[in-house]
C-alpha cells in the first residue's frame, strides 16, 4: 500500500495502470452501474465491507465521478459481524458523498419475525430483513458484489436478476443478456438484483485492489487470532455456539478470504501479510473462498440455491 505522498499522479487515460484484462472488466462494471442509475429510480448497493462490495464502490465512485455516488448503501447486520470489518465499514460511511442504512437482523429477532437457530449462526438469518428492507425503502435495484465463480447456484444467474415481489428468485425465469444488453423491466412490487462484477474471478478482484490501491479490512491479511477448529474449519469463539466440548481455542497465524457472519466464516492458516503474498496464495488455492471457509454453504448440497429462492442475494 503506497502512502498519500507515494501515491503516483494518475494518468489522463483511467485505464493506463491496468492491465487489458482488468481494463475490459472494470469498464463492462462500469457501463453496468451506469445502466443501473439510467434505469431504475431507487437503486441500492449492498455493502458489507468485504472486498467484493468494497471493489463494487470503487467502481460506482468511478463511473460517477466527481458526484456522489447514487446508490444509497445497504449493510444486513446479524450482530455477529467481524468488529474490525464494521469498523471500517462505518469508516467508509463517513465519506459526506456516501450514504449507509443498516438493517439489523437482531430487530427482527426482538420482534419475533424470525427466532435464532441453534447451531447460533444469523447468515441464513439475514433473508427476511433483506427482502422486508427493500420493500420498506423501495428498492427497485440491487447491486451485489456476487461473482459466479463463488459457489455453483451464483453461476446460474444473469447480471440483471429479476425477483418476484417476495424477493424470490426464479432459475428458469432468467432473461438473455445478449451483446451486453440489460433489460431491467420489471412490474409493480418486484426488484432486480444486478450483479456488475460476475465476470470477476477471486483473483481478478485482487489483482484489481493492487492495481487502484484500495483499501480492505485487515483481516484479509496474516495475523494472529485465537480459533478452534470445528469440522476443518477455524472459526472465531463467540457467544453464537463455540467452543463446544472437545474444541479447543488455540492461536493461529490466519486470515480471511471471504468475510461474514463469525459464526460460520472460517479462516485460513496463512504467513500472505501482503498484497502480493496473497495473490501469491489464491494463484495456488484448489478451493474457491466460500467452498473452504463458509459453514453455511454446507447446510445442504442445494444450500444457496434454496435461499436465493426464498430472497437471499
Amino acid at each position: 500500500m503506497t502512502t498519500a505522498t507515494e501515491r503516483p499522479t494518475p494518468s489522463a487515460d483511467p485505464s493506463a495502470d491496468l492491465s487489458p484484462h482488468l481494463a475490459s472488466l472494470e469498464a463492462e462494471a462500469i457501463e453496468i452501474l451506469r445502466e443501473v442509475a439510467g434505469q431504475f429510480e431507487r437503486p441500492a448497493l449492498l455493502f458489507s465491507g468485504g472486498k467484493d462490495s468494497v471493489v463494487v464502490l470503487e467502481l460506482a465512485k468511478r463511473a460517477f465521478a466527481p458526484a456522489a455516488v447514487p446508490f444509497e448503501l445497504v449493510h444486513v447486520d446479524t450482530g455477529h459481524n467481524f468488529p474490525e470489518v464494521i469498523e471500517f465499514r462505518d469508516r467508509v460511511a463517513e465519506d459526506p458523498r456516501i450514504s449507509l442504512h443498516v438493517a439489523h437482523v437482531q430487530d427482527w429477532i426482538d420482534s419475533g419475525a424470525i427466532q435464532e437457530r441453534p447451531d447460533g449462526t444469523r447468515n441464513p438469518l439475514q433473508t427476511v430483513p433483506l427482502v422486508e428492507t427493500i420493500q420498506d425503502r423501495g428498492y427497485d435495484a440491487v447491486l451485489g458484489g456476487a461473482r459466479r465463480d463463488e459457489e455453483k447456484a451464483r453461476a446460474k444467474e444473469r447480471v440483471f436478476s429479476v425477483r418476484d415481489s417476495f424477493g424470490g428468485w426464479n432459475p428458469r425465469r432468467q432473461r438473455p443478456e445478449l451483446w451486453g444488453l440489460y433489460n431491467g423491466r420489471h412490474q409493480a412490487g418486484e426488484n432486480i438484483r444486478v450483479f456488475p462484477i460476475s465476470n470477476w474471478t477471486e483473483a481478478d478482484i485482487w489483482d484489481y485492489l493492487r492495481a487502484r490501491d484500495v483499501e480492505i479490512p485487515g483481516i484479509y491479511y496474516s495475523h494472529d487470532r485465537e480459533v478452534f477448529n470445528r469440522g476443518g474449519m477455524w472459526l472465531t469463539a463467540g457467544e453464537w455456539g463455540g467452543p463446544a466440548e472437545g474444541e479447543t481455542v488455540e492461536t493461529k497465524t490466519v486470515r480471511y478470504r471471504t468475510v461474514g457472519d463469525m459464526s460460520c466464516t472460517g479462516a485460513v492458516l496463512s504467513d500472505a501479510a501482503t498484497i502480493d503474498e496473497v495473490i501469491d496464495e489464491i494463484r495456488l488455492s484448489t478451493t474457491t473462498e466460500r467452498g473452504a471457509t463458509r459453514a453455511d454453504d454446507k447446510l445442504s448440497e442445494s444450500s444457496m440455491e434454496d435461499r436465493k429462492k426464498e430472497g437471499y442475494f
